[in-house]
C-alpha cells in the first residue's frame, strides 16, 4: 500500500484525482464505516471485474465506498459533498453518463454523536481502536 497526499479543492476534486493518477481498478472507502468488511472489499473487487463501477452508499445519503474500473470525471462534479444527497446525485450523474454501474446494500459510518452511540451499542468501538 502506498501512501500519496491528496490533492484538490474538495473531496470530489481529491477522490478524482486519487481515479486519475492511479492506473487500473481502484477503489476508495472511508475510514469511518465499521461495518465495512473484507467481504465487502472482496465483492466490490469482483464486480469491478465485469461493472465499470461499484458504490456502497451510507446510511446518511453519502457513501462508503467507490470502486471505479476507470475514472469517471462526471460523476465528482457538482455534487454536494458532505450532506445526504451526495449519493443521489451520484447516481444521477452515473445513469447520465450511461455508465455500467452496481449498487451493493447500505452501511453506516460514524459522522455524528448518534453514530458513535451506535458504534458503542454494537460493541465495534474496540474494533476500531484496536
Amino acid at each position: 500500500m502506498a501512501l500519496e497526499p491528496q490533492r484538490g479543492a474538495d473531496l470530489g476534486a481529491r477522490m478524482l484525482d486519487t481515479f486519475t493518477s492511479t492506473a487500473g481498478p481502484l477503489i476508495v472507502i472511508g475510514a469511518d464505516c465499521p461495518a465495512l468488511t473484507e467481504a465487502h472489499l472482496r465483492e466490490a473487487a469482483v464486480t469491478l471485474e465485469s461493472k465499470d463501477a461499484v458504490l456502497i452508499p451510507a446510511e446518511d445519503g453519502g457513501y462508503v465506498l467507490v470502486g471505479l474500473a476507470r475514472p469517471i470525471p462526471a460523476m465528482f462534479e457538482g455534487v454536494a459533498w458532505g450532506s445526504s444527497a451526495v449519493m443521489a446525485q451520484t447516481r444521477e450523474k452515473l445513469a447520465a453518463a450511461k455508465v455500467d454501474w452496481r449498487e451493493m446494500p447500505a452501511l453506516w459510518d460514524v459522522d455524528r454523536p448518534e453514530d458513535y452511540a451506535r458504534l458503542q451499542r454494537e460493541g465495534l468501538l474496540g474494533e476500531v481502536l484496536s
